[in-house]
């Protein structure tokens, strides 16, 4: 393992979670407010450029935080990646590279880059395992997303080596729950399902159409269970310079439709639209590392796509749409 200084995490510590307004980000606050870390920033776009290096220079070098958590992204699902790849790939580029150099030059000792598990070859052997990453050819359908965050652990490995920057990149499963983005034809599978759902419960319809082929698995984790395993990283001493955080349970998505179909009482039939894409053909995180030091996920899927739709509907009027140019993860 490289040199570099390690940072203990201590409750008075200032520590900047970039993309607040995000999903992640929003659950990371909540979870560090909620163990006694009160000294939290955050600025949104409206009061810092995250693409403007000199803006994001000046406010590390004013609020000299001590840890940060990077959230801030560009994402979305498959048919966003596929419209918008410039933005995917360069806006990601510039957001993580500023916050990356901003740690060396104003001691920030400690940083957590958000990654993903999409960005893991798409033939990986299942459970995919941290050193199978660039092992392969990536899924074409988020590879401009994946080459970013791919780009933005290199850089932390290399900031590490050359620099001491105590820097972990961790990798989750497919999200969900609170503060999600539930636009119909851009957002993840789970909350555009919930949404056509949704819909197709209130017009009374006979039937709802499921993108692909229903074949393909995933593995999901509520947003809560990620900002909580993230916390708890930021506190250990020593952990591995890249880290997959996971449920450690997968299904296909034909069994997720279903699922979703008895959370939201929708009484029609499925149909699946096999003409849409897949996406890679599994993808279940190996998280034993993360499990051997001490943490585990405790929210199943049942209980969180209930409290995630009970969000939804209390929700709905003010629901966010993806937006490529906006960071949220």
């Amino acid at each position: 393992m490289s040199n570099y200084t390690v940072k203990i995490l201590h409750p008075e510590d200032k520590i900047f979670v970039s993309g607040h307004r995000g999903m992640v980000g929003s659950a990371v606050c909540r979870t560090l407010a909620q163990q006694g870390y009160n000294n939290i920033i955050f600025a949104g776009r409206d009061e810092l450029d995250l693409t403007n290096q000199q803006a994001v220079f000046d406010f590390f070098a004013v609020h000299k935080p001590q840890a940060q958590v990077i959230c801030a992204a560009v994402v979305g699902g498959i048919i966003a990646n596929d419209t918008f790849p410039a933005d995917f790939i360069g806006q990601n580029l510039m957001i993580q590279t500023n916050l990356l150099e901003a740690a060396r030059r104003f001691d920030c000792a400690k940083t957590v880059f958000m990654a993903s598990g999409c960005i893991y070859p798409r033939l990986s052997k299942q459970p995919i395992r941290e050193e199978q990453l660039l092992t392969g050819a990536l899924e074409s359908t988020n590879q401009w997303y994946a080459v970013a965050k791919l780009a933005g652990i290199k850089m932390g490995q290399a900031y590490r080596r050359q620099y001491g920057l105590d820097m972990v990149s961790v990798l989750p499963a497919n999200l969900y729950g609170t503060g999600d983005s539930f636009d119909l034809e851009n957002s993840h599978v789970i909350p555009g399902l919930m949404r056509r759902f949704h819909i197709a419960k209130m017009e009374q319809a006979k039937q709802v159409t499921v993108w692909g082929s229903g074949r393909a698995m995933r593995e999901f984790m509520h947003v809560d269970d990620l900002a909580a395993a993230t916390v708890f990283l930021m506190q250990q001493a020593q952990v591995e310079e890249i880290i997959n955080i996971g449920y450690g349970e997968d299904m296909t998505i034909a069994e997720l439709a279903q699922l979703m179909k008895t959370t939201v009482g929708f009484s029609g039939e499925l149909c699946f639209d096999a003409s849409r894409p897949d996406g890679t053909p599994r993808k279940l995180l190996d998280s034993s590392h993360l499990f051997a030091l001490g943490w585990r996920p405790t929210i199943p899927l049942t209980q969180g796509l209930a409290a995630t739709y009970h969000w939804f509907v209390e929700n709905i009027e003010t629901l966010r749409e993806v937006n490529p140019q906006a960071w949220q993860q």
